[in-house]
């Protein structure tokens, strides 16, 4: 009987617990049901928001400026550094050694053409011409008794041509020592101003030492040294504009002439030019930039140099172009020419009436949706 309550009682106890674990699965599928009901739930209005606030969100766009490429004339100039010296800058020499007695001009002063600027010591020169003159006294003397001897048929020749003869050679030693008193007078052989005086009064002057620097500066000539590259791109008679920094002053001039031979050191050749000073404003050794066209396109297509990048593939910039109602930045690949003053020419890629941006260049890509300002 006992045996039997027992197996009762474990039946019992297993059959609850049975019911108990299938009650538990019963209500965790229906709690997993109301989740994923939830969760669809939530994905709709994730959904709908998403929808609703892009549909109010503006595309985002890049603000550019752009500029109009038109046909234009485009030079490019040769730009080298002038040597300005003057027409006319001499140093001035004694034409004979000797102690310099006078110094008859100072720094500044202005001088003619042929007048005498310092004297050299000639006191023995002098005094050799007053010992000649007495010697011609008597020699012309002694000639004219001779010639009226010889006149008269009295006399010998020889006697009368020797007489001769002595009076002509004192004669010309004379003229020959004040030749050279002469050559003691330092002139000045220009019209101009004395620059400079290296020597004074008592110092050896010799036709070695200049004495003073005389220079006239109302016309000016300016040597450019340039490439030989360009030997073919300039010619005599072409524009010149040259610049002298330091007066803020441009002259407008022409070539007067081209060196007929290639420096080896540095392969250059030179030009000169020549213009009027007549304000003497400009000095010798003053600094001046010569600018000479070598190139021109009177109908290139140009942009600033600094619109133009590079990559592996080459030379690009940005231009704009429509596409499906937008304005779209687009790559293009050019071909660059001659540079000057910060302006490009372009030869290939770009044509009249392209649109290339020019500000906000470096915000875009290809491709790129942007709004034009």
């Amino acid at each position: 009987m006992k045996k039997i309550l027992f197996i009762l009682t474990t039946a019992l106890i297993v059959t609850a617990c049975g019911n108990t674990n299938v009650a538990d699965e019963a209500a965790k599928r229906k709690q997993l049901q109301e989740l994923k009901q939830q969760v669809h739930a939530l994905e709709q209005q994730i959904h709908t928001l998403e929808t609703e606030l892009a549909a109010n969100e503006k595309e985002e766009l890049v603000n550019i400026k752009t500029t109009l490429l038109e046909n234009q004339k485009f030079e490019h100039f040769i730009e080298v550094t002038g040597k300005v010296e003057a027409e006319q800058d001499v140093d001035v020499s004694p034409e004979s050694a000797g102690v310099i007695k006078e110094v008859l001009v100072t720094e500044g002063q202005q001088v003619r053409k042929g007048q005498i600027m310092a004297r050299l010591n000639t006191d023995v020169l002098e005094r050799s011409i007053e010992e000649l003159q007495v010697q011609l006294n008597l020699a012309i003397t002694n000639y004219e008794r001779q010639k009226n001897l010889w006149d008269q048929n009295i006399g010998s020749e020889m006697e009368y041509l020797q007489a001769k003869n002595n009076k002509e050679s004192l004669e010309k030693r004379i003229n020959s020592l004040k030749t050279q008193i002469e050559m003691s007078e330092v002139k000045s052989p220009i019209n101009g101003v004395v620059d400079i005086v290296y020597q004074e009064k008592g110092n050896i002057g010799s036709p070695q030492s200049p004495f003073a620097k005389v220079i006239n500066t109302s016309n000016i000539k300016i040597y450019g040294d340039i490439s030989e590259s360009h030997i073919t791109k300039v010619d005599k008679g072409d524009d010149v504009e040259i610049r002298f920094p330091a007066l803020d002053k441009t002259v407008d001039a022409n070539i007067n002439q081209i060196g007929n031979t290639i420096d080896p050191n540095n392969r250059t050749f030179r030009v000169r030019i020549n213009i009027s000073n007549k304000s003497n404003q400009i000095k010798p050794n003053l600094i001046s930039v010569l600018s000479m066209r070598d190139y021109v396109n009177d109908s290139a297509i140009v942009v600033p140099s600094l619109y133009i990048k590079e990559d592996f593939k080459g030379h690009y910039l940005y231009i704009v172009e429509k596409a499906d109602g937008k304005n779209i930045a687009k790559k293009v690949y050019v071909t660059p020419g001659v540079s000057n003053n910060n302006m490009t020419e372009i030869t290939e890629g770009l044509t009249a009436g392209t649109q290339v941006i020019s500000e906000g260049y470096n915000q875009v890509v290809n491709g790129t949706v942007v709004n034009i300002n």
